[in-house]
């Protein structure tokens, strides 16, 4: 008789499926690596900044030795840049690894945490793996219904999880909504407040959260170095939160999450202010660019605050993954969202122009086969 090891609730995962990498698809499909555009994981087209390089290259000389476990370096750069102090910042190995740890520091299994249908699937993953119960809020226009999450809190909740912008959709909440929701969770539930892809946000669009964690001591925010920074393969994330917080998050983290590259790349990528000017401005035009396109070829979309697009692409079920596959052949790469529980859609992460333009052509071929 064979044995089932481990909890149920771990045996019940789905294990995450990241995006197909270009070597995947070149063996699948017989194509060139070389003619392959990947739009499939919300990465900065302009890959790794200059600084970023030159700071890991320096760093090189030291990878024999273990790296700073408490990240003084990179915790000093980011307390200076959000104005808190360093014992309120919590390293992680990428977002995704805040994300797991506030699950295991301040849920028991057995208790709930809220999150929004059609929000980031590691919120369902982290609630599962610790054993917890799910409650799925209703999406009110593909994105967060602030009231009804509210409402949706027991006395078991522990954790809510809040993307701003969310993926897959690309929807905002302004400020004011998200400080108001805030002030009104009860103090024995922590907020995680997913900010993934705020620095693609437009100016009048901008606030600056880290002062409410000043002011709320449930809340913590969790932002990335993968997206805009352009240091996807380094894997840096990162919490702000009061020490109450911080001080659970690091009893549980693992040691060295952040490796020495990582740590030194950051710490370059943070003050490399036009690299990120430059990769707001390039994902601006290649929204507009995408938008365009899906106007005139008649298709739904979702207007974005991030650095993709969710759009539909037919009205039956196997719509999106129809359209995927001929994509695929054509040597393009996006993001299937079925496992989101919206199989007539595609996110497609926005590239360089000439990558857009790719995509835009595949994509009115494989709609009119």
């Amino acid at each position: 008789m064979s044995k089932n090891y481990g909890p149920e609730y771990v045996r019940a995962i789905a294990p995450y499926q990241a995006g197909k990498p270009i070597s995947e698809v070149a063996r699948e499909f017989g194509l060139d690596e070389a003619t392959i555009v990947k739009l499939a994981s919300n990465e900065n087209p302009f890959g790794v900044p200059a600084s970023a390089q030159r700071a890991m290259a320096a760093a090189v000389a030291e990878l024999g030795r273990y790296p700073d476990a408490n990240g003084f370096d990179l915790k000093g750069a980011l307390a200076k840049r959000y104005d808190v102090p360093a014992d309120w910042i919590t390293l992680g190995n990428g977002s995704n690894d805040i994300l797991e740890i506030a699950a295991h520091a301040f849920v028991e299994r057995g208790q709930s945490i809220v999150y929004s249908q059609y929000s980031f699937a590691v919120y369902a993953l982290a609630t599962q793996g610790v054993g917890a119960q799910h409650i799925v809020v209703p999406a009110k226009a593909h994105g967060h219904d602030l009231p009804a999450m509210l409402a949706a809190i027991r006395d078991d909740t522990r954790l809510v999880f809040i993307a701003n912008p969310n993926n897959p959709t690309g929807t905002f909440i302004p400020a004011a909504e998200i400080e108001a929701f805030v002030a009104k969770v009860p103090s024995h539930v922590v907020v995680v407040l997913d900010e993934a892809y705020n620095e693609f946000l437009a100016a009048e669009h901008q606030f600056e959260s880290a002062e409410w964690v000043k002011k709320y001591p449930n809340l913590l925010v969790s932002r990335t170095f993968s997206k805009a920074y352009g240091l996807a393969g380094l894997r840096v994330g990162f919490a702000i939160a009061q020490p109450a917080l911080t001080d659970l998050m690091n009893r549980i983290r693992q040691p060295f999450n952040v490796n020495s590259l990582a740590q030194a790349a950051a710490i370059a990528a943070l003050n490399d202010k036009e690299f990120l000017r430059q990769s707001a401005a390039n994902n601006a035009a290649g929204y507009q660019q995408f938008v365009e396109a899906f106007e005139r070829m008649g298709l739904e979309y979702v207007p974005s605050y991030g650095n993709f697009v969710l759009v539909k692409v037919g009205s039956d079920a196997g719509a999106g993954a129809r359209v995927n596959l001929s994509l695929l052949k054509q040597g393009v790469i996006v993001r299937p969202v079925g496992n989101y529980g919206l199989p007539e859609w595609l996110r497609i992460s926005i590239g360089l122009p000439q990558e857009n333009a790719v995509f835009i052509a595949a994509l009115a071929k494989a709609l009119a086969e």
